[in-house]
């Protein structure tokens, strides 16, 4: 897996949008429930249920996009003792839940600080670039509009399953898209792990994004028939999904249009 860096590509002005994405990515994230660690037993089962209670009411259910309908039943976040032993109880929900807003939730949603850092370094890599290129309100809109239309293309691709897609690489797979059409000759310092060494080498943004991509693709099409739990936890459709949709949207919303020329001596970010 190749890491990207830094990449030397100026922009006219701080990019709040992709920093406010970051902030309230964290943010949420600290506010999240935590997943069972060094805890064992039954407070381990009291932490698991909590943390699937608080993924039933903001991530994104496919079915429930498909159908545009709540599951009937949800983990309440507490816990019972059932036929098969100790276990989460499900109920009625009591709280109303919106499919369609969850595809837009579930994008401030994680599942553990390695899935967080690692979303938020591509964010912080690419993002400022085609924030700096739409413009900030543009921008957030098509961030949102490629988060949702990824959450729906892995639901299509995943009609019946009841797994939570949680997490930003929907949305920021449209981002590397919109870098990989907007600056594909742009070079970027990249960590390129070979065995147990780790290579520092610029590579151009086309190579490198078309390489995850590729990556990507066959990792999704390995995972066909399969669930989100046999790939290892990675909603691969949601990555394909937002990258080609982020390709395509950059070009609708008229993001290719080219630039003003950076002021001489603006900070680099």
């Amino acid at each position: 897996m190749v890491i990207p860096v830094h990449d030397v590509n100026p922009v006219r002005r701080a990019p709040w949008v992709t920093w406010g994405l970051i902030a309230a990515n964290i943010i949420v994230f600290l506010l999240t429930p935590t997943a069972p660690a060094s805890v064992t037993g039954a407070a381990s089962l009291a932490q698991e249920c909590r943390l699937e209670a608080f993924y039933a009411r903001w991530a994104a259910i496919p079915t429930e996009l498909v159908h545009n309908r709540p599951l009937a039943l949800a983990p309440t976040g507490q816990t019972g003792v059932g036929p098969q032993g100790a276990g989460c109880v499900l109920a009625a929900p009591r709280f109303h839940k919106s499919p369609v807003l969850s595809a837009f939730t579930a994008m401030f949603v994680h599942g553990g600080w390695l899935h967080l850092l690692g979303n938020m370094l591509f964010l912080f890599v690419f993002g400022n670039n085609v924030e700096d290129r739409f413009g900030r309100l543009r921008y957030l809109v098509f961030y949102i509009g490629c988060g949702m239309l990824a959450a729906y293309g892995f639901a299509l691709a995943n009609r019946n399953s009841t797994e939570v897609l949680i997490g930003a690489s929907g949305a920021i797979a449209g981002v590397l898209g919109a870098y990989a059409l907007l600056f594909p000759r742009q070079r970027v310092t990249t960590l390129i792990p070979i065995f147990i060494f780790i290579t520092v080498r610029e590579i151009p943004a086309v190579f490198l994004l078309g390489f995850w991509f590729v990556i990507q693709f066959f990792a999704g099409a390995a995972s066909l028939g399969g669930n989100m739990g046999e790939q290892g936890g990675v909603a691969y459709f949601a990555h394909i999904g937002g990258f080609v949709a982020g390709m395509v949207l950059i070009v609708l919303m008229g993001g290719r249009r080219p630039r003003r020329p950076a002021y001489s001596g603006w900070p680099r970010y």
